[in-house]
C-alpha cells in the first residue's frame, strides 16, 4: 500500500512539473536580424516589440512593430495585453534592453520569445528593409 502511494504521489508530482513546463517559455532565443525579417515577412501581425524609448521609435523603427519601452513603469500591464501563447519578438538599439525585456516576459509566462541579436543597430548594418 505505502508503494502504491508512493509511486501516485511521483506520477501526480510529474504531472504537475510537466504541465508547468507547457505554460513557459523553455528558453529565450536569440536570433538574427535576418530570422526576425523573415518572420515579418512571413507574418504582418506577427507580435513585434520595440522596446526602446518613445523618441527613439519615433525616429525609425521596423514596420510592423509596436513601442512599449521596457524601462517605462507600465511595461508589464501594457504587454500583458499580448497573447502569451504567441511568439512575441523583441529588439532594442544593441540588445541590452531586450534580453531584459525577454527576461519579464519569461517570468510572465511567455511562451515563445525571439530577441534580435545586436538590435536595431545590427539590423541596420545588415542593410534589411523591413523599417519604416
Amino acid at each position: 500500500m505505502k508503494n502504491l502511494t508512493l509511486v501516485f504521489g511521483l506520477v501526480v508530482s510529474l504531472f504537475f512539473l510537466s504541465c508547468k513546463e507547457n505554460t513557459t517559455a523553455q528558453q529565450i532565443k536569440l536570433i538574427s536580424p535576418e530570422e526576425v525579417y523573415d518572420a515579418v515577412r512571413d507574418n504582418q501581425n506577427l507580435q513585434l516589440v520595440d522596446v526602446r524609448t518613445k523618441d527613439e521609435f519615433g525616429e525609425d523603427h521596423l514596420k510592423t512593430a509596436q513601442n512599449i519601452c521596457v524601462t517605462d513603469d507600465d511595461f508589464k500591464e501594457k504587454v500583458a495585453k499580448l497573447d502569451k501563447n504567441e511568439p512575441i519578438y523583441v529588439y532594442c538599439r544593441s540588445g541590452k534592453r531586450s534580453s531584459n525585456a525577454a527576461k519579464i516576459l519569461k517570468e510572465m509566462g511567455f511562451k515563445e520569445i525571439y530577441d534580435m541579436e545586436g538590435g536595431f543597430l545590427n539590423w541596420e548594418s545588415q542593410g534589411l528593409q523591413e523599417k519604416n
